[in-house]
């Protein structure tokens, strides 16, 4: 028969409820937000927010640059074509991370997977695939970013978009 771990303030059977918190806990969370295992603080999301787009751009630019100079000389424009593809990486990643969670669950996912399958198709275009192979590369991770994004949204969130604690 399987249990609850005890977690501090948890009554076990036949003991009475103590009258404030455990002793060397406090009741709430330092960030406010209420989630249980949120260990960071609000100065360390908000770096987070902007620093994961931009590294992510970054890795998206330099690789798109690479497999477009196909092992050629690194030249002015493909520097350039490369801040271009991270700076519209990090556009759309923003845009997304703001717009996708007020959308239904199954919206989130398709709009999470559709940026996924466009990255990567693109990046694979630009090593110089042909444009079908580059499509079915680009509908097989759309497909496999959809089911799992899916999953994690339906099993974190009720009917209507709220997060499940």
């Amino acid at each position: 028969m399987a249990h609850a771990a005890p977690t501090p303030g948890m009554r076990t059977p036949g003991t009475r409820a103590p009258s404030g918190p455990p002793s060397g806990t406090s009741s709430g969370t330092s960030s406010g937000a209420g989630h249980a295992t949120d260990v960071f603080g609000e100065r360390t999301h908000l770096v987070m927010k902007w620093a994961v787009p931009v590294a992510l751009g970054l890795v998206f630019g330099y690789w798109a640059a690479a497999n477009r100079r196909s092992a050629g000389p690194i030249t002015g424009w493909n520097i350039l074509f490369g801040f271009v593809a991270a700076l519209a990486f990090i556009a759309l990643y923003v845009g997304i991370r703001a717009v996708a969670p007020r959308t239904r669950r199954e919206v989130h996912a398709l709009m999470w997977a559709v940026f996924a399958g466009c990255a990567i198709g693109f990046l694979v275009n630009q090593s110089g695939s042909s444009v079908l192979y580059s499509v079915g590369v680009s509908l097989a991770v759309a497909a496999g970013f959809f089911a799992v994004m899916f999953y994690r949204y339906y099993t974190h969130e009720d009917a209507e978009g709220h997060r499940i604690e």
